[in-house]
């Protein structure tokens, strides 16, 4: 049948060279956003072995939140979503999760010199800090380049300085004053420049609204981890109640996102490269080679995450075996928060790309979700590898197999593909070893 389906396209590509360029660019471009979806899907799967499917909820999070805030400029202002209760309930999410955070990092460090009751004091007067700050962040949306624009900033300097940082102590071959003071130095020249470029450059709202949804579902899927899904892995230990569970949660997050934005399509505000590139006779967008750019720097991270971090070790030993990491002192509750948040992360950004390519509905979750899990399948599941191999292939599967057919013909091949690669390829492309 493969040497039938292959003899087949290198007919319909001679046939027609121009066509099958632009299927490659589409299936490239889909091809993307299914491989972000399962990569996150894998690191979550290859954590804690149970599938949570808050994950697509988490991508319709993440492309509604981009719409909540920007809302003014996607259709014109005709359609302006602003709700204080929304507003209220993303603001608790926000402070809980900081709050909890807080403690988990300085109760340790701090337990011989403060005692437990001020440590909640701390914590929670910084998680209502941020949780007002937040507020004032969903609520203005039109001076988010001045409320979230210095914060973002602030962190590319953070992430600058410990990309230098890493670098010294690679080049140097030790941990010095050098390669101490220099990070630090770069970091924050890095962060004040940013931040002051940010706040003065209202156009980068929209791009700062993409930050901000994708931390909202990453702040959620943490929450729901350590208030709900920690909670029901210590009484029923079943990966049925947390699947039904999680289902649950996806299917109360949708019909929300219904209640509050209406069930019609929407679309997002055009973001840069929205013009098509004639190119090999195909048309694509710059924004489509964006999407690919994000999925391999999404990859690369996340691979270096995970091999080269003692975060990435904890995480790998977790998956091998969660009783045992405990018992050598690995706070598992912590590590798989941070996963949950990382995973949230991917499958909201995503959405944000699916979302900007195409109309955005609340039912997108679901969708995106099974797309994230067949990619997973097709790559092998619990190889991120795989997941990246696995993307790409459905995205070039879904449209060149629907050459000779009608768009809404994607979904069925995506799904005979499940079903063929689950009856004679179970392990995938490339299986987790």
């Amino acid at each position: 049948m493969a040497t039938f389906v292959v003899a087949y396209l290198a007919w319909k590509v001679t046939e027609s060279p121009s066509q099958s360029v632009q299927f490659a660019f589409n299936g490239l471009s889909v091809g993307a956003v299914y491989a972000l979806l399962a990569m996150g899907f894998t690191l979550v799967y290859s954590t804690v072995w149970f599938f949570d499917l808050y994950y697509g909820a988490a991508a319709a999070l993440g492309a509604y939140g981009v719409f909540y805030l920007r809302s003014k400029e996607a259709i014109g202002g005709l359609y302006q979503v602003q709700n204080p209760v929304v507003n209220a309930l993303f603001a608790a999410v926000v402070a809980g999760v900081v709050a909890w955070a807080l403690y988990e990092i300085l109760w340790p460090r701090l337990r011989d010199r403060v005692s437990q009751r001020r440590m909640y004091g701390i914590a929670g007067a910084a998680g209502a800090a941020a949780g007002v700050y937040a507020g004032f962040v969903f609520t203005f949306t039109d001076n988010l380049h001045v409320l979230f624009g210095p914060l973002a900033g602030l962190a590319i300097g953070a992430v600058a300085g410990l990309a230098v940082r890493e670098a010294l102590v690679r080049l140097t071959g030790n941990d010095s004053r050098l390669s101490t003071y220099v990070p630090i130095a770069v970091g924050l020249a890095g962060g004040i420049v940013a931040a002051a470029y940010f706040a003065g450059a209202p156009e980068t709202k929209l791009y700062l609204s993409w930050a901000v949804s994708c931390l909202l579902a990453g702040c959620v899927g943490l929450g729901l981890y350590r208030g709900l899904y920690v909670t029901l892995r210590q009484r029923a230990r079943s990966p049925l109640v947390m699947l039904v569970a999680s289902m649950g949660i996806l299917l109360a997050i949708s019909a929300a996102i219904t209640i509050v934005f209406e069930s019609a399509p929407r679309p997002l505000p055009d973001a840069f490269g929205s013009e098509p590139l004639k190119l090999g006779g195909g048309n694509i967008k710059g924004f489509n080679f964006f999407t690919v750019g994000v999925s391999l720097v999404g990859f690369t991270g996340l691979l270096w995450l995970l091999q080269r971090t003692s975060f990435g070790r904890t995480v790998r030993a977790i998956g091998d075996d969660e009783d045992v990491s405990k018992v050598v002192g690995i706070n598992t509750t912590v590590v798989i928060a941070i996963v949950f948040f990382i995973g949230a992360v991917f499958a909201a950004m995503a959405g944000i790309l699916s979302g900007h390519d195409t109309a955005i509905q609340p039912r997108m979750g679901l969708l995106l979700l099974l797309k994230g899990w067949i990619a997973s399948v097709v790559g092998g599941i619990g190889n991120l590898y795989g997941a990246l191999i696995g993307g790409f292939a459905l995205g070039m599967v879904e449209q060149f197999g629907i050459w000779d057919l009608a768009g809404e013909w994607k979904d069925v091949i995506s799904f005979v593909v499940l079903i063929l690669f689950l009856s004679f390829w179970p392990r995938g492309l490339l299986p987790r070893k």
